[in-house]
């Protein structure tokens, strides 16, 4: 007496099965390069890691967190984070809009406009830094400098100056990514149904008001994801502005992951400049958590 055979495993059970033998690789290498190395630095935020007096090294616990309150360094580089978001966000998003509304406006040559806005965002940061420093911004013979001595401004040292440090890496940053900025916004300008405007003419309504009352909630949702994604970034910023100013002059454009890298890799004090590091991480999960709440209720 023969038994009778069992069936397989069902055409969705091997299909589960295969994309969980695609994910797992992908997950493990995700958690080597991401989850790892963030659990670690919480870890060393919760030691006394000085290099220079190791053998005070030890655990600290919140010691590190609680020494930021009486550290005035730490208060200026999170002021001027705040800055340099904001001000950052709030230009690309303003000129990135304007740009995209003047370019819809233009019935031909917008294929070409496209590929020039992509150009400054794949250059690498540094780059960047360096192409303003050398070129742009520097004193005497930077183009910046020449049209101000051309105006009658005279020169100045647009990165070597205090006052003027932070305004020349805001620029520079402006420069980098607002026409990612406007090229999402104009993408999303160019979905928008043509009738709601023709509606609106008729019941003779001005440009301001098409553009208060109907431009602007249409694309509200696009403009909020913008916001989200240039914050992030502009809270992250590293490279550019180190390779302009290196956080100087003295500590005038040293945002707060530059005083963390300079902590940690100059002073090599590393659990202190860990525990500034996840500071920074808090306030970029703390921006971006806030922004996507106020996303879902506009809708």
């Amino acid at each position: 007496m023969t038994l009778a055979a069992r069936p397989g495993p069902s055409l969705e059970a091997r299909e589960r099965r295969f994309a969980l033998v695609l994910l797992v690789p992908a997950l493990l290498v995700l958690l080597l390069t991401t989850t790892a190395p963030l659990v670690y630095l919480g870890w060393n935020s919760l030691n006394r890691l000085d290099l220079g007096m190791p053998w005070l090294s030890g655990f600290a616990g919140l010691d590190n967190f609680a020494r930021m309150g009486d550290d005035p360094r730490f208060w200026n580089s999170l002021l001027l984070t705040a800055i340099y978001t904001v001000s950052t966000v709030a230009l690309q998003v303003v000129i990135g809009l304007s740009l995209a509304l003047l370019v819809l406006q233009i019935p031909k040559g917008q294929g070409v406009l496209r590929i020039a806005a992509i150009l400054p965002i794949v250059l690498a940061p540094v780059v960047v830094g360096l192409f303003w420093r050398t070129l742009v911004l520097a004193p005497d013979f930077g183009l910046v400098d020449m049209v101000s001595r051309a105006l009658g401004m005279g020169s100045h040292n647009w990165l070597g100056d205090p006052q003027l440090a932070l305004i020349s890496v805001i620029a520079i940053h402006t420069w980098q990514w607002t026409p990612f900025a406007f090229l999402v916004l104009l993408a999303t300008l160019a979905t928008l149904p043509p009738d709601v405007y023709e509606a609106a003419r008729l019941d003779r309504a001005g440009a301001w008001q098409r553009f208060r009352h109907i431009t602007l909630p249409l694309i509200r949702p696009a403009i909020v994801m913008v916001v989200i994604l240039r914050a992030m970034t502009a809270l992250s910023a590293f490279a550019a502005i180190f390779a302009a100013t290196g956080g100087g002059p003295g500590s005038a454009t040293e945002i707060l992951n530059l005083y963390a890298y300079r902590t940690s890799f100059t002073i090599l004090d590393l659990g202190y400049g860990a525990s500034l590091a996840v500071v920074l991480m808090a306030i970029t999960l703390a921006v971006s958590w806030l922004m996507f709440r106020l996303r879902r209720k506009g809708r």
